[in-house]
Order: C-alpha cells, then structure tokens, then sequence
C-alpha cells in the first residue's frame, strides 16, 4: 500500500472512530458542549502519526462531519470558528509527534487549542447565555473549560495507563510503516 493511501486509511479510520465516539455522551451540558467517550483521543491521532499538516487538514475534515451530522448554525463566521478551526486545532498534536511523552504534550496542546476557538466563539456570539452576573467572556472562558478539560482529564488518565500508552504507540509504528 502507497504511503499516501495508508494515510488516507488512518484519518479515515480516526475520523470515523472521533465521530462515533462523539455521538456517545457521557455528560451532556444543557447550552451545549458535552464530554464524550474519547472522540477528542481520536481526533488528535492523524497529527500525532502523520505531522500538524495532516492532522490540521484531517481535523478539519472531521469538523465537518461534525457540521454535518448536528450542525447549530448563527452566522458563517460562528461555524467556521466552531467546525472549521476548533476541530482543525486538534491537528497542533502533530508539532508534539516525535517528542518525549508527545501524544500526551500533543494532546494537551490541541485541547488548549480547541478551547481557543471554542472561547472565542462563546465570547463572540453566545454571551446572551451568559450566567447571571458574568459578562460573555468569562462565561465563555469556563464554560468551555468545564467540558473540554472534563474529557481531557479522562483521556490523560487513559493514555498514562503503560498498556494503552503502548497499544498506540504499535498503531503508530504500524501507520508509519511503508
């Protein structure tokens, strides 16, 4: 198999498990936003097997199969923010890749990076579901940490465990393999 279908085949199938396990709720927050069973792993992995440019482009992708399948639309520029670069922040796994510890350094910092977009969306078009006495930004700010680092906390657990640690490395070093 070519190197470029076996890359196709890996975000295909990580996409494809992301948008599966997104669909699986674990906690549902009324507004929006919910934790998952480890859609966001899932989304990270393209960038971490084959660099930010393809997990970028393979987050992306999945953004828009998140559109999609539930799309919540207010202006173009909201979806974009929402679907285009929240979900496209989960290829910066990708800059951590060959790092020690960098599917944990790279999925902490696509977290951080999906909650930028996320932030940046509340602030800018959901302040009207402010809490009251918060002004947009500061409701922006928590609510999407409650449910993106819920997850993230979850997922960090799950990858230290040496069994799991291991297993995805193998599916690494099988993705690599020409």
């Amino acid at each position: 198999m070519s190197k470029s279908v076996k890359v196709i085949v890996f975000c295909a199938m990580s996409i494809a498990l992301a948008s599966v396990t997104s669909m699986i709720k674990v906690f549902e927050f009324p507004t929006g936003g919910s934790i998952t069973l480890c859609s966001t792993l899932f989304a990270v992995l393209p960038g971490y097997f084959f660099g930010p440019a393809v997990g970028i482009a393979a987050g992306f992708a999945h953004g828009i199969l998140q559109f999609i399948l539930g799309p919540y639309i207010l202006t173009p520029i909201q979806v974009f923010i929402d679907y285009g670069l929240a979900f496209a922040a989960f290829g910066v796994s990708g800059f951590f890749a060959s790092k020690r510890f960098g599917l944990l350094k790279g999925y902490l910092a696509a977290c951080v990076g999906r909650w930028f977009f996320s932030f940046l969306s509340g602030w800018l078009f959901f302040g009207e579901y402010a809490w009251e006495g918060w002004n947009a930004a500061a409701y922006s700010a928590v609510y999407n940490i409650i449910y993106i680092v819920g997850e993230a906390v979850f997922v960090v657990i799950l990858i230290s465990i040496p069994a799991v640690a291991n297993a995805l490395d193998r599916v690494k070093k099988m993705a690599l393999d020409i």
